[in-house]
């Protein structure tokens, strides 16, 4: 295991500033406000720099408007011999539950299953209450509170990894009862949930996101990755853990790394291919289901970051910012801090992908603030 604090600094990617090409103007306000937005932006990419600059920051930050690059910047390693880029392909952790969501969608939109279905008419050894609705909103109760302080199971292929995790889910006693009663989270209810996607489509989880979701909305460098995968690869950024003393150590050298995160946090991406997604919900769903999994379910509680109302939906987290409406999803553990956040009305896109596990919410609010200021 090797530390980075001392090699750090202000490494990094050349700047990749992607300007969008010049429109002819047709108003004097049309001029002043993108000339405004431009400074906003700007005064971003200074912010971000700093944070980079502090050791705050390791990774690729993408703005977009109109489907369109207005900002991407790199910052850091990906790992000892190599700089994040544009380009670099990172685990997005939680940002998974995303594709989980779509593709339970689209089976609903196939008419294969529905979201109020007990679960227990997929799958065996799971309480009769429990709906797929529960697990798609993290009120179903069930999944391990805590995943212990033992190494991890040694598995070794996606089988594996789907089968243990269920038959742990299956013994583990629900964290409270009645199904609904409250908002927990939960990463083995999208294990669940991958199982049922795996039992009504005939494919395995992972096959079928790959055909259904991925290869439709264009993201060419998306996959779950496998350990074995990361570790052999040039273009993936390894997740840096930070240590007790403050340094921060390769996490793909300890046991703790697991050989898939699944369908609850096993995706890796880019941010052009994250982008590419935020441009395809219509063509992976219809548009009536677009809106069904992206709009707000269950009440949260105040978030880290300030909103002005926040719900959790459908694999997705939606919430009020500025009087805007902004849905995406975090991802976040040793090594990684992502967020993903799409603002519909205003049609900006914000993604930022870490392979430190330091907070990335100042990046996340200083884009929210540029985005919607």
């Amino acid at each position: 295991m090797t530390t980075r604090r001392s090699v750090l600094g202000l490494l990094g990617a050349a700047p990749a500033m992607v300007a969008l090409p010049a429109a002819a103007e047709t108003t004097e306000t049309t001029k002043t406000a993108k000339a405004a937005k431009t400074k906003d932006v700007r005064s971003f990419e200074r912010f971000l720099a700093d944070q980079a600059a502090q050791d705050k920051f390791s990774g690729t930050v993408l703005l977009a408007h109109r489907g369109r690059p207005v900002l991407i910047r790199s910052h850091g390693m990906a790992y000892d011999s190599a700089h994040n880029t544009k380009d670099t392909i990172f685990c997005v952790a939680s940002i998974s539950k995303i594709f989980t969501a779509v593709a339970v969608a689209q089976l609903a939109q196939a008419g294969k299953l529905a979201f109020h279905d007990p679960l227990s008419r997929y799958l065996d050894g799971f309480p009769d209450k429990v709906t797929l609705h529960h697990l798609l909103t993290h009120t179903s109760g069930l999944g391990r509170p805590a995943l212990g302080s033992g190494p991890p199971p040694t598995w070794q292929s996606f089988d594996e990894a789907m089968t243990g995790t269920l038959d742990l889910v299956r013994s583990t006693p629900p964290q409270f009862t009645p199904p609904g009663a409250e908002h927990r989270y939960s990463n083995d209810g999208y294990w669940v949930l991958g199982a049922v996607v795996a039992k009504v489509s005939g494919l395995s989880f992972f096959d079928y996101v790959r055909e259904h979701v991925f290869r439709p909305a264009g993201m060419t460098r998306t996959d779950y990755y496998t350990k074995p995968q990361v570790l052999a690869a040039k273009d993936i950024a390894h997740p840096y853990w930070t240590q007790p003393s403050g340094a921060r150590v390769d996490g793909t050298a300890s046991p703790y790394f697991p050989y898939t995160n699944g369908p609850a946090g096993g995706v890796y991406s880019t941010v052009s291919d994250l982008l590419a997604f935020t441009r395809s919900y219509g063509k992976v769903l219809r548009r009536p289901f677009v809106d069904l999994i992206t709009s707000g379910k269950v009440a949260l509680p105040p978030a880290s970051l300030p909103t002005q109302t926040n719900f959790y939906a459908y694999g997705h987290v939606d919430a009020i910012v500025a009087d805007q409406r902004v849905f995406g999803h975090s991802g976040s553990g040793p090594g990684m801090a992502n967020r993903l956040d799409v603002f519909p009305s205003a049609d900006w896109v914000s993604i930022v992908l870490s392979n430190y596990d330091t907070s990335v919410d100042p990046i996340v609010a200083a884009a929210r603030e540029a985005i919607t200021g």
